[in-house]
């Protein structure tokens, strides 16, 4: 009992924050003020509509942006990374709302926190890193496409239309724009992008996001522009911790929609957390970690009446973008709503929706790297299909499937290219172990072939296949020392090419099996059957002398004209090489 308290208890002080986490803090603290100042003012809009999105209200998402940023920059495994309600997370939380109601919601997100704890005790972060760049760079370019679009309804000045997918509602956007115009929205917008994207070549030190919106609400005000439509009324405090809504009836039947929470929060944050990683020098966040601190944000959020929360990709570029280096910008983020929403609601409440499409616009813009698409591009064939299929993906369907079916894909293809590497060689045998006469005989009526590689199920059949063209031989050697690996699959169909081969009267004998392939060869009987009348030897040399016996003691130079072996038909050992 001591040794695993003890355990567990490393891993815990392992998870929780360290001096470097303080020392990075106090390194530029201008720029992550800079920076934390921004977020927040990308930030607030993006919490209240993720709010009233997921059926909670505009004070859920205020608050899960408060309570679970500021958490989440405390405990989490990134520097960069800046946490609350995200788009991807309101699709999964709308139809919870819908059978179990807003106490489900709450329910849920702290089930899903306490399940993130789990996977960060158990060291289950480490796993990301087993995804391959395609997908990360196509997940990025994907999420970049979709905050461009999401914000296509503010910047062309039209109400939101109804529609969970990105590209129906922006069509229907664009329809509406077509019929009522709005040209000082659209100019707004793209006045605010063009100011961000210009003044970070001309001077990146300074915050033009800030300086671009104050500059639009001002001339918003000023002019009387009742086109450039506002945030409006924002809720004022945060509501009092409690645990009213926790209904331990209710529990079993939310535990399938709070794995899938759980699943989403977890490979959202860590993705958003390798793609922050991405676009920066230098910074490598915790994988473990971030799935801690986003376990005590989710559990935290909902006792404020707050929505489960994830890492947010935008905001987290917006954070990156704007010259952050610490933790200390997210949390600056999470201080500065709060402060908005007790004291400074009517001054942003005047901010314009189309100033904020246009930042939204510009961060989008920023977080394509050409440089690396292009790489990635011209690597090879199977990364660029990868890539462009997340990114696809990501933008038709939704972040989870993307990364599933990038990661499938990713899958199929490695396998295709390990399965390539097993190779079934017709080998010489060697004349120095044997005489004149012994090689003539041997050279007539055995054949060696050497494996190479895997044997498993992408490469078991085609192993099979080329196995099967053997012809007017009466001893086949299989060399197996080189075989690196072998599943179920391969040894099912190595059994099967032993007993095709003995019906044609051939004889199988096997060298080098090594010690850990020969359960699963047992397993399914291969092993027994390569054992009968002793065919299976530690090395060539003795399989070759065995062979010789067995056919002197057949008679067969008696009984075969020379020169007849053909062990593979022309365009079978084309094939091999």
């Amino acid at each position: 009992m001591r040794t695993s308290s003890g355990r567990v208890g490393a891993r815990l002080t392992a998870l929780l924050p360290r001096r470097s986490d303080l020392a990075q803090m106090r390194r530029d603290p201008r720029r992550d003020l800079l920076a934390g100042l921004t977020v927040a003012i990308v930030a607030l809009p993006l919490a209240l509509g993720f709010g009233v999105s997921s059926g909670l209200g505009a004070e859920a998402g205020l608050a899960t942006a408060v309570i679970a940023g500021a958490l989440a920059a405390v405990f989490g495994g990134s520097n960069l990374q800046v946490s609350g309600p995200t788009g991807a997370m309101t699709v999964v939380l709308v139809p919870i709302v819908a059978e179990h109601g807003p106490s489900g919601v709450l329910t849920v997100g702290l089930m899903a926190g306490l399940m993130l704890l789990a996977l960060a005790l158990i060291r289950a972060g480490k796993y990301m890193q087993y995804v391959p760049a395609p997908v990360v760079e196509g997940f990025t370019l994907g999420i970049a496409c979709v905050i461009a679009l999401q914000q296509i309804p503010s910047a062309l000045g039209v109400p939101k239309p109804e529609g969970d997918r990105v590209l129906v509602v922006t069509w229907r956007a664009l329809q509406e724009f077509a019929q009522h115009p709005n040209w000082t929205a659209v100019a707004f917008a793209l006045a605010v992008a063009a100011v961000m994207l210009i003044g970070a070549r001309l001077r990146p030190t300074i915050p033009f996001s800030i300086v671009a919106v104050i500059a639009a609400t001002l001339v918003a005000q000023v002019a009387g522009l009742d086109a450039a439509q506002p945030i409006g009324d924002l809720p004022s405090g945060l509501p009092t911790p409690t645990l009213s809504f926790l209904d331990p009836g209710a529990l079993g039947s939310l535990l399938a929609p709070a794995v899938a929470v759980a699943a989403l929060a977890a490979l959202e944050s860590l993705l958003s957390a390798s793609v922050a990683d991405g676009m920066t020098v230098g910074q490598k966040h915790d994988p473990d970690r971030e799935l801690f601190g986003q376990g005590l944000a989710n559990i935290a959020a909902p006792l404020f009446g707050g929505v489960p929360a994830t890492g947010a990709i935008a905001r987290t570029a917006v954070n990156v973008r704007t010259g952050a280096g610490s933790r200390l910008a997210a949390l600056v983020h999470a201080a500065v709503l709060a402060v908005i929403v007790f004291a400074a609601a009517p001054f942003v409440s005047k901010i314009p929706l189309a100033a904020l499409a246009g930042v939204l616009l510009a961060t989008a813009i920023r977080m394509v790297e050409v440089g690396s698409l292009r790489v990635m591009a011209r690597a090879t064939r199977s990364d660029a299909l990868i890539l462009v299929l997340t990114a696809v993906a990501t933008l038709a369907l939704d972040l989870v499937y993307a990364v599933i079916i990038g990661l499938v894909v990713a899958g199929a293809l490695a396998l295709r290219a390990v399965a390539m590497q097993a190779r079934l060689d017709q080998v010489p045998l060697d004349r120095g172990d044997h005489s004149a006469e012994e090689h003539a005989l041997l050279a007539e009526h055995i054949v060696a072939y050497r494996i190479d590689g895997p044997l498993f199920f992408a490469a078991a059949h085609r192993f099979l296949l080329e196995l099967a063209e053997v012809a007017d031989v009466r001893v086949v050697i299989l060399r197996m020392s080189r075989v690196t690996t072998i599943d179920a699959t391969g040894a099912l169909v190595l059994k099967d090419a032993v007993e095709k081969l003995h019906r044609r009267g051939i004889v199988v004998m096997t060298s080098g099996i090594r010690a850990g392939q020969r359960q699963v060869l047992d397993s399914v009987g291969a092993l027994e059957l390569l054992r009968l009348e002793g065919r299976e030897y530690a090395t060539t040399p003795e399989a070759i002398q065995g062979a010789r016996t067995h056919l002197e003691r057949a008679g067969v130079m008696h009984a075969l004209p020379a020169q007849t072996s053909r062990p593979l038909s022309e365009e079978t050992e084309e094939t091999v090489g």
